[in-house]
C-alpha cells in the first residue's frame, strides 16, 4: 500500500491528485471573444484597421497613454519602437543578455549594435550599477526587459538615461498591467513595447503593441511600418513630404482579429490579473520560511506587482539543501504531480554565437560589428555577465495559477513542503546538473499541464 508520506519519486502517492487542467488553462476564452472574431470574419475586415483603431484607443486609455499603435507582433512593436528613438547606423543599445531575443536582435537591421549589461540577482532585471559603464558616445538608448513579470529599477535607469541623454524603451511582454512604485509598467520610459501572443499574460491571440506620450515617436513608429495610416495626417514637418509608403518597408498592422480579441481581453484583465496575483501570492506564502527556495517577486510593501506573472519562477539556494542539484529537485516535485517544474529559463544571449560571428546581412564581417566604430563585443563573451550566466542553476519554473482556488493550491505547495523535508532522500543518486539548463525560448507556456 502506497504511503502519502513518502517521497512520489520513491514509490510514495503524489501531492497533487486533483484534476488540475482548468487551473492553468489560459487564455480563458469566452463566447464573447468568439463573436468578436466571427464579426470580424463575416465582415471580410481582417486586412482593415478600424477595430484595431478602436482597440489602440481602449488600450491607451487603460495604460493612461495618449498614443498607442498595434503591431503583428511583439517582435515588430520593438522594431518600431528602436526607429522611433532614431536609432541607426553605428549606433549602440544596452541591453539585458537574460532575455528572448526578440528585445534586442532587430536592431541588427536598423545597422545598430546590442552592448549587454548584467542584471540584478533580485529583480533579474537590467542592474542599473552595470549599465553606466558601458555607455559610449554611441549610446543612444538602454532596453528594459521586466523579466518574468518583475518589475525593474526604472528610478535608477531613467535616472541615468536623464544624465546621458538616452531613450528608454520598455519591453513590457512578461509585465502586462504590472506596476512600479504605482505606475503601470510600459509608461515610465520613452516607449512601451510588448508581445500580446497567445503565451503571455495578456494575450490576444498573435499580435504586440506600442504605446508613448511623445506624438514624434508615435508617428515614426506609423511611418515605419503601417503604410496605410502614413499619410497626410502625420504632423512630423520630416515626414509630411514622404507620406504614403513606409519608410522600413514593413506591413506591420495588427490582424483584426487579434484586434476584437483583444478589445473583449481588455475589459476583463484587471480582473483576471488580480485573481493570478492573489492565487500566486498565496501559493508563496503558503512556502514562507522553507530552506533552499525563495519567491521571485518584488516586497509586499513596495508598491510593485507581478503582473499577470507570465513564466513565474522561483529562486533555489542549493547550499541550503546540502548541495542538491537542482535538476534534483524539479525532478521530485514533478514526481509528485507539480508537472510544469523545470529548471532554467533563457539561455544568455551574449554566448551565442549570433553576436560574435554570423554575418547575417553579407557584410563580410560579423554583423554585430559591422557598422561599429570600435568591436563591441570585446568583454562580452562568456564569463563577462556572471550573474546572468549563473541564474539557469539557480531558478526553476513554478505552477502558473490562473485562479484563486486555495484547496488545489496547497496541494502544489504540499509538494514542495514535502520533496524539502525530506531533501536528503535525493542526494544518494542526484546525477548533479547537466550543462545547458534552459533554452533560447522561456517555454513556460509549453510546461502547462494539458
Amino acid at each position: 500500500m502506497k504511503n502519502a508520506d513518502e517521497l512520489a519519486l520513491f514509490g510514495g502517492i503524489p501531492a497533487v491528485t486533483s484534476d488540475h487542467h482548468d487551473l492553468f488553462k489560459w487564455p480563458i476564452i469566452t463566447e464573447e471573444d468568439e463573436t468578436a472574431a466571427i464579426e470580424v470574419l463575416r465582415k471580410g475586415s481582417m486586412s482593415g484597421i478600424d477595430e484595431t483603431l478602436l482597440f489602440e484607443k481602449e488600450f491607451a486609455a487603460w495604460l493612461q497613454m495618449d498614443y498607442a499603435l498595434g503591431f503583428s507582433s511583439g517582435t515588430a512593436s520593438i522594431h518600431a519602437a528602436m526607429y522611433a528613438c532614431s536609432i541607426g547606423i553605428g549606433d549602440e543599445v544596452i541591453c539585458p543578455s537574460m532575455t528572448y531575443w526578440a528585445s534586442l536582435l532587430q536592431v541588427y537591421s536598423l545597422g545598430g549594435t546590442p552592448v549587454f549589461a548584467d542584471i540584478d540577482p533580485v529583480s533579474l532585471c537590467i542592474d542599473p550599477i552595470d549599465i553606466e559603464h558601458r555607455i559610449t558616445e554611441r549610446t543612444k538608448a538602454i532596453i528594459v526587459v521586466h523579466y518574468m513579470g518583475h518589475p525593474a529599477d526604472m528610478d535608477r535607469i531613467m535616472d541615468i538615461a536623464k544624465k546621458h541623454n538616452l531613450k528608454v524603451i520598455e519591453d513590457v511582454s512578461h509585465a502586462h498591467g504590472g506596476l512600479y512604485k504605482g505606475r503601470k509598467v510600459g509608461t515610465i520610459g520613452d516607449i512601451g513595447a510588448m508581445s500580446l501572443m497567445s503565451g503571455k499574460s495578456f494575450a490576444i491571440g498573435e499580435g504586440g503593441i506600442f504605446v508613448t506620450n511623445n506624438q514624434e515617436y508615435y508617428e515614426r513608429a506609423v511611418a515605419f511600418g503601417h503604410y496605410e495610416r502614413f499619410s497626410a495626417n502625420i504632423h512630423s514637418e520630416e515626414l509630411r513630404p514622404f507620406a504614403g509608403l513606409p519608410f522600413g518597408g514593413y506591413k506591420y498592422r495588427m490582424h483584426q482579429v487579434s484586434s476584437a480579441v483583444g478589445r473583449v481581453q481588455l475589459k476583463y484583465y484587471d480582473q483576471r490579473m488580480a485573481e493570478i496575483d492573489k492565487a500566486m501570492n498565496y501559493f508563496w506564502d503558503q512556502l514562507e520560511g522553507l530552506p533552499g527556495i525563495r519567491p521571485h517577486r518584488p516586497a509586499k510593501d513596495s508598491g510593485s506587482t507581478m503582473g499577470g506573472w507570465y513564466a513565474a519562477h522561483g529562486f533555489y539556494l542549493s547550499d541550503e539543501l546540502d548541495g542538491l542539484s537542482i535538476t534534483r529537485f524539479c525532478e521530485a516535485i514533478r514526481a509528485e504531480g507539480a508537472v510544469a517544474c523545470a529548471p532554467g529559463c533563457n539561455l544568455p544571449l551574449h554566448v551565442h554565437a549570433l553576436f560574435h560571428e554570423v554575418d547575417v546581412y553579407g557584410h563580410g564581417r560579423p554583423t554585430r560589428i559591422a557598422h561599429s566604430l570600435r568591436d563591441v563585443r570585446q568583454g562580452q563573451g562568456a564569463g563577462s555577465l556572471p550573474v546572468t550566466e549563473s541564474l539557469n542553476a539557480r531558478v526553476y519554473h513554478i505552477p502558473w495559477f490562473k485562479h484563486n482556488r486555495r484547496e488545489m493550491i496547497e496541494e502544489y505547495a504540499l509538494a514542495f513542503r514535502k520533496v524539502i523535508g525530506q531533501y536528503r532522500k535525493l542526494l544518494k543518486d542526484d546525477p548533479g546538473n547537466p550543462p545547458g539548463a534552459g533554452g533560447w525560448n522561456l517555454s513556460a507556456h509549453a510546461l502547462v499541464p494539458r
